[in-house]
């Protein structure tokens, strides 16, 4: 690890903060809930101002689509939400599960594209329709897990699904799959195309008498539909529902309004509030909070009677009440029952949480159960199997051929992987960058075996860099160097079309991969999907919910780097549930970034060996300088002493705002790497861009020219037309970025910013997930002291409420 500076400049200590910016990619966990800005939600005007600490990175960038059968921890149902043996969800299934399945379909049959999926906020939940004929109806598993506590009966969200980016995205893309702001409403989706401007001018009125700005009205039709206008005189704060309106906001729009009758222990908006606080926590990754820690935020808001707002947002169905069983030392989970053996009580954990993400979770646990319950092991060889009803014709490799495809494995630790695959339907498997050619080797030999089966990541770049390390574990293959067994299959590989590598919202939107069978699941048997952590509850529950009964999952990723932009930690929950088999690997990652990242997981920040000058630490007083350190570092250093391009190169700092965040940067790396006067939107050719085509979803992209159509990118080689309206909105420049997103990507060189002022933002999965951008050379521009050695020791991460881990456990068996 080296100190880099010049020779005609004096070292320097940092000895100072920088200029107040609030980094972070997520709000700080000793924050109230919701008093991050909504910068995800706002204009372009309103971006520039916004702090970059919070949601306010999150938003935009970075991180959809569910149903559950309920396992133990079931969300109340009093008011018949959910299905019984005689409501809608049909016999033993609860309504949830029917309304996800029918989304599916709907992608599945064509009736309605999966991108369409990604802007869905409430919809209206589809008539049920009955599940998949080869799967058996997943019944709700009653118990301690999740004792029904309250719930009106209210008609859920249907879910969305992950798909194609829109305004111009490929579905190859990539994705991490946060909820899309502005979801259009139901009604306003089927407005006649003659019958909007009238609608909207209707709705201009209305604001315009509030003193709210006329550019909102067709995202308040969106949002609030046909009767937009109506409900907004009879309801102000329901203008808290339309992306990028904050409370005080709002509160200015209602006393314009409604004058002295305005006041804030009107129910009115405190009904609106509880919505608002839950979708922020979403924002920051909850699926769910604590009672206290919601009628808390809304104090600070000054709805007098919190508790009462509460009950009442819960007996109107638009909050759900959820009862948990807690964990106790030496205690078994919880699958049927809600007291002991004894008869005592088991504690449980009482959480409130909007019906989408609940919706989401349950859906999550019933699918990952079902890989699990249907999953057949074949017997000991072919002739066995042929003996036990399955035949080489129906692509059913024996286990022995499994125990060869070890055997011929490239690694120790994919061996094993290889034979817990062979042996379950659900397998988590965890490891840095390298051990990421693992999984690879799983779908490489289940491609020799005849398998189906494919790989996903979750940006094209992933893609890349997996379909180089199935090339790479197939050449033996290919050479005839799998031995015995595995011939027993010879030819089925082509039952596997196309290249293994996807991407996960090209395969859920058809675009690459195996397309759908006759039954409308994934035609595949074996789905690898890495940088698990990424995925959130929403996008994790359409893919498993997509795959078809007696598939086989891996889950692989490293636990060590950012959770997913969106809800949820989908990874760390089933980790810490252990109800499937979880294999850790034995392969480091290499040099001594490997080994400085590796230190870094285990909360130890050590000098490490660089005599290359693969590590340098550039220590800075404030912001100004750091600005100025960067810009050399990409455009002179490291060009210079690394040899890797300034294109090659990608700066990482903790958030968007200040004098030290993406735009102080970008800005600043504009100048000096492509100057010019922005021409087009703020643009020039040249540019280095981040493109969000929904929000967790961020693609670099170089600015190629632009017309009349909009911005024409060049995303990985593919070209992209962003049209002109969303470009403000979902363009931004790309030197620089932010840790989320950055996720899943890699670059030849990886500068990352630490101003002083973003210390307490740091966490140990930040900096893991920064530091390990680079994959041969790594600059820390240092200006946080003694910050970032405490927070790799003492903060690993930022909490998250979540209910997917009590629901995995109280719906099956610990794994061995």
């Amino acid at each position: 690890m080296t100190t880099d500076r010049r020779a005609d400049e004096p070292a320097r200590t940092p000895d100072r903060p920088g200029d107040g910016q609030e980094g972070g990619d997520r709000p700080t966990g000793d924050q109230p809930v919701g008093d991050q800005p909504a910068a995800g939600q706002q204009d372009a005007a309103s971006r520039a101002d916004a702090p970059s600490g919070g949601a306010a990175e999150a938003r935009p960038d970075g991180p959809e689509h569910p149903d559950p059968a309920a396992g133990a921890g079931s969300r109340a149902d009093a008011g018949g939400r959910g299905g019984t043996a005689d409501g809608e969800g049909g016999p033993g299934r609860p309504a949830a599960v029917d309304r996800l399945a029918a989304a599916v379909r709907a992608v599945e049959s064509g009736e309605r594209s999966a991108a369409s999926f990604f802007a869905e906020a409430g919809r209206p939940a589809r008539a049920s329709t009955p599940g998949r004929a080869s799967g058996p109806a997943r019944a709700p598993a009653a118990g301690a897990g999740g004792q029904a506590a309250q719930g009106p009966g209210s008609t859920a969200p249907g879910p969305g699904g992950p798909g194609p980016a829109q305004g111009g995205g490929s579905p190859s893309d990539g994705m991490s799959g946060r909820p899309a702001p502005a979801a259009p409403h139901p009604a306003a989706a089927g407005l006649p195309p003659a019958e909007r401007p009238a609608r909207s001018a209707t709705v201009r009125e209305v604001l315009n008498a509030g003193g709210a700005p006329d550019a909102l009205a067709d995202k308040v039709l969106d949002v609030l539909g046909e009767r937009a206008a109506q409900a907004l005189r009879e309801d102000p704060w329901q203008l808290l529902a339309v992306p990028g309106v904050r409370p005080e906001q709002a509160d200015g729009f209602a006393r314009a309004l409604l004058g002295a009758d305005c006041g804030p222990a009107d129910d009115r908006r405190a009904q609106a509030l509880v919505h608002w606080l839950l979708e922020r926590a979403a924002l920051e990754g909850h699926t769910a909070l604590e009672p206290a820690a919601l009628t808390s935020a809304l104090a600070q808001r000054s709805v007098p009677d919190p508790e009462t707002a509460l009950r009442t947002a819960v007996a109107d169905g638009g909050v759900l009440v959820f009862q948990d069983a807690l964990d106790t030392p030496g205690s078994a989970p919880a699958q049927a029952a809600s007291q002991d053996e004894e008869g005592e009580e088991r504690p449980v954990q009482v959480l409130v949480g909007l019906d989408r993400f609940a919706l989401a979770e349950e859906s999550l646990a019933d699918g990952l159960a079902r890989l699990v319950n249907t999953f057949v092991p074949q017997a000991g060889s072919a002739s066995g199997a042929e003996e036990a009803g399955a035949s080489a014709s129906s692509a059913a490799p024996s286990a022995d051929a499994w125990q060869a495809a070890a055997r011929s494995a490239p690694s120790p630790s994919a061996a094993e992987l290889l034979q817990a695959v062979a042996g379950h339907g659900l397998v988590a498997h965890t490891g840095g960058e390298a051990a990421r050619a693992e999984p690879a080797a799983v779908v490489a030999a289940a491609r020799a075996l005849g398998l189906r089966a494919y790989a996903a990541a979750h940006t094209e770049d992933g893609r890349r860099r997996l379909q180089e390390l199935l090339d790479a574990v197939s050449a033996p293959a290919a050479d005839g160097g799998l031995p015995g067994p595995e011939r027993e299959l010879e030819g089925a590989q082509e039952q596997s079309p196309g290249p293994a590598a996807v991407t996960v919202a090209g395969l859920l939107a058809g675009a690459e991969g195996p397309g759908r069978d006759a039954d409308g699941a994934l035609a595949l048997d074996v789905l690898a999907v890495l940088d698990a952590p990424q995925l959130d509850v929403e996008s994790a529950a359409m893919l498993v919910e997509s795959l078809p009964d007696g598939a086989r999952l891996v889950l692989s990723g490293d636990p060590g780097v950012l959770w997913s932009a969106g809800p949820g930690k989908v990874f760390a929950d089933l980790l810490s549930a252990r109800t499937c088999p979880q294999i850790a690997s034995r392969t480091p990652d290499p040099g001594p970034i490997g080994e400085l990242v590796s230190c870094i997981g285990i909360g130890e920040l050590t000098e490490v060996e660089a005599p290359d000058k693969e590590v340098v630490i550039v220590p800075v007083r404030d912001a100004g300088e750091a600005v100025h350190r960067t810009v050399q570092l990409v455009a002179d250093s490291v060009p210079r002493a690394i040899g890797v391009a300034a294109d090659d190169t990608q700066v990482i700092t903790p958030g968007h705002g200040g004098a030290a965040g993406t735009r102080a940067l970008n800005a600043a790396l504009k100048e000096r790497l492509n100057p010019g006067p922005g021409r087009f939107g703020g643009f020039d050719p040249g540019d280095r861009v981040a493109y969000t085509p929904t929000p967790g979803r961020t693609l670099p992209c170089t600015v190629v020219t632009a017309d009349a159509q909009g911005l024409h990118l060049d995303c990985a080689g593919a070209p992209l037309l962003v049209e002109r309206e969303r470009v403000s909105e979902t363009v931004r420049h790309g030197w620089a970025l932010t840790a989320h997103q950055a996720a899943g990507l890699r670059w030849p060189a990886a500068v990352v910013v630490l101003p002083g002022d973003a210390a307490r933002t740091l966490t140990r999965s930040w900096v893991y997930t920064a530091f390990g951008r680079g994959e041969r050379h790594l600059s820390v521009v240092q200006g946080t002291e003694g910050a970032l050695p405490r927070a790799v020791a003492e903060v690993p991460v930022k909490e998250r409420t979540t209910r997917l881990r009590a629901l995995l456990r109280a719906g099956a068996p610990p794994a061995v």
